[in-house]
């Protein structure tokens, strides 16, 4: 007896022994069922970044304003960014942040170093940038004027009003909600 002739391209395997393998339909709905995954999971990483910068931008706003608050409670109920403690000028953003990123006395004049004399902060070790726009300067409202609502321009990173201690993002854009990121 002699044995049958394989071809190099097929092996004969004995009889009653198949090998499992997927049908060309399984793997198709394996392949769309990762689709539908995906379509609904890779929105929600690309949306991650945007709620990020959005939760950062809350606590910076947040952190801004407590430690504006401190500022003025221990500086005679002066807010920081008034050129030398008189809130009757024009607070200055290099008064602001000189103010809030230095040692103080209760006067409101600063200095780099930490004394007897600059008892008090630094508030910041530096100014923020605003998540949205990654800039650190504040657009600085004069006295009597009134908080703005609309966008400052791209040298601002955020607005204050040292009169009220207002301050808000510097902003075009507005969040998922729809809301401007200046009515923070």
């Amino acid at each position: 007896m002699s044995e049958p002739v394989q071809s190099l391209s097929r092996r004969v395997r004995p009889a009653g022994r198949t090998r499992p393998a997927f049908t060309l339909i399984e793997i198709l709905i394996v392949v769309v069922i990762l689709g539908i995954i995906a379509s609904i999971v890779i929105p929600q990483f690309s949306n991650a970044a945007h709620v990020a910068r959005e939760n950062t931008l809350k606590d910076d706003l947040r952190y801004l304003r407590t430690q504006l608050v401190v500022f003025k409670a221990q500086h005679r109920d002066v807010a920081p960014g008034y050129p030398a403690g008189n809130p009757h000028t024009t607070p200055t953003w290099n008064d602001l942040q000189a103010q809030m990123t230095q040692y103080s006395n209760d006067r409101c004049a600063t200095s780099v170093t930490g004394s007897q004399a600059f008892p008090l902060g630094p508030y910041l070790q530096r100014v923020p940038p605003n998540p949205l726009t990654s800039i650190s300067k504040f657009f600085m409202v004069p006295n009597g004027q009134p908080m703005p609502t609309s966008y400052q321009g791209a040298d601002y990173g955020w607005i204050y009003k040292a009169e009220t201690q207002e301050i808000v993002a510097n902003s075009a854009d507005k969040d998922m909600n729809g809301v401007p990121y200046i009515k923070y």
